[in-house]
């Protein structure tokens, strides 16, 4: 063998084995992923947390390395963590962050009771006034009504009214307008029902209506509602329509 064929050999019985990876296809988001990325994006800032179908929204101020909360149903057994969630401007630039959680709720619960773990203390709740004794643990809990038929969204609801539906934090004054108050937004004020939502039923006439709520003098679309237009003056206004009533 020439010294060629020498080299040719022993740089093969040197050379590294290197195993062949499969490359990886990421699986398809599940349906129940897709809804609550859906829902996450509909979250603006901190506030008292609300049902929306069969899941319930919670928040978080960004002043903790670490945000969590356990059930009454779960017999707090488990610490579920928030998310955080950056809210971005039209130019992508960030002007909030906050911590988020969405869960999804057993179908027999009706009322939802909890405690928050925050850098690993137990506390309420300090975004959700409604608070109760709980016999059981002999703590002070936060709780949230979780009834589902109680509609989170502005449309019609089952009395053939249009409810507007407004969700922030508690104890604002937020007052509707619309074309249908020639944008006069002194004259519906929505109502407190529970923490941070707020509601006004009205009653109108088959049609398309453009509306903004109010909080003091700025006026702001409905984050839960995807319809939205230009006005002719330049504003950007949510849109409801009211069908005609069938025969």
């Amino acid at each position: 063998m020439n010294v060629s064929r020498m080299l040719c050999a022993l740089c093969l019985l040197f050379v590294p084995c290197i195993p062949l990876v499969a490359a990886t296809v990421p699986a398809e988001p599940t349906e129940e992923e897709l809804m609550l990325d859906e829902i996450a994006g509909t979250i603006r800032g901190v506030g008292a947390p609300y049902v929306r179908g069969d899941y319930v929204i919670f928040t978080a101020k960004k002043d903790a390395h670490h945000v969590g909360i356990a059930f009454d149903f779960e017999q707090f057994r488990t610490i579920h963590s928030y998310k955080l969630r950056t809210v971005y401007d039209s130019e992508y630039n960030p002007i909030d962050q906050f911590y988020f959680y969405v869960h999804r709720l057993p179908k027999q619960v009706q009322v939802v009771q909890y405690r928050m773990v925050i850098d690993g203390l137990w506390i309420c709740d300090p975004l959700n006034k409604n608070r109760v004794y709980n016999g059981q643990t002999g703590l002070e809990l936060s709780q949230v009504n979780a009834h589902r038929d109680i509609p989170l969204v502005t449309g019609q609801s089952s009395t053939g009214t249009v409810r507007f539906i407004y969700k922030g934090t508690s104890g604002q004054e937020i007052r509707l307008a619309g074309n249908f108050t020639n944008w006069d937004s002194w004259i519906y004020r929505l109502k407190e029902i529970e923490n941070g939502i707020y509601e006004c039923d009205l009653s109108l006439p088959p049609g398309t209506y453009q509306y903004v709520f109010y909080n003091g003098v700025t006026p702001l679309v409905d984050p839960d509602n995807p319809k939205k237009v230009y006005t002719p003056d330049g504003r950007t206004a949510s849109v409801v329509v009211v069908p005609q009533k069938s025969d």
